[in-house]
């Protein structure tokens, strides 16, 4: 039988999703929906924050036991395909929370600046924070999409420590040069720059050509 290519076997791995109490909780749900979509195997977890300011923005109960979590969020995203699995998010015996579990990467997003000063600082009081530590001992991918502004000096240390440990820092910036017609396309355009970071495709984009020309 011949053997699995190494970048097919790394393409099969499962990406971790983590989603932590900032604001911007719609560019996680359309990031789970395109990865789910795209048929990904998606680790899911949801730190406490976050369950919060699902209640405190949207006024819905974001579940905390990881079966009842997966019927909400395909309930959300509308969508059967893909493989999910959910984790509770204190859950510190999960499968990613351990360095012999193989991911394809870890991304963050939102970022909370708390979760970012943890993890620069390699305490880890949850399973973001975990399994966040584990991509950067294994040097595996890990980017990070810190949502708050503006950076105070000690937020930019902190995202400077963790640049140089290994992450990737994607701030979810808007642009304009793709000409958005709605907020769906702009969070469109967040969502799928942030992936690209991993060399996922998640979804069409108008990329950046050059100028256009100019009439007359």
């Amino acid at each position: 039988m011949q053997a699995a290519s190494p970048s097919a076997a790394l393409n099969s791995l499962p990406i971790v999703l983590a989603v932590s109490g900032a604001s911007a909780q719609p560019l996680a749900q359309r990031a789970l929906q395109l990865l789910l979509e795209a048929g990904e195997t998606v680790e899911l977890v949801t730190s406490r924050g976050a369950i919060g300011v699902w209640w405190a923005e949207m006024g819905l109960r974001l579940p905390t036991e990881p079966e009842a979590q997966e019927r909400f969020w395909r309930e959300r995203t509308g969508t059967k395909s893909g493989s999910l699995r959910c984790h509770r998010w204190n859950d510190q015996a999960a499968a990613i929370a351990s360095g012999s579990y193989r991911t394809r990467g870890m991304v963050i997003l939102p970022a909370s600046m708390g979760s970012v000063g943890r993890i620069a600082g390699g305490v880890a009081t949850d399973l973001v924070e975990r399994a966040a530590d584990v991509h950067l001992k294994e040097g595996r991918p890990l980017v990070i999409c810190p949502r708050e502004t503006p950076w105070s000096l000690v937020h930019l240390r902190n995202l400077t420590t963790l640049a140089e440990a290994g992450a990737r820092i994607a701030p979810p910036v808007p642009a304009w040069y793709h000409q958005p017609s709605s907020l769906e396309e702009m969070v469109d355009f967040l969502v799928i720059r942030v992936f690209d970071v991993l060399g996922y495709d998640l979804g069409e984009l108008r990329r950046w050509q050059g100028p256009p020309s100019q009439p007359g």
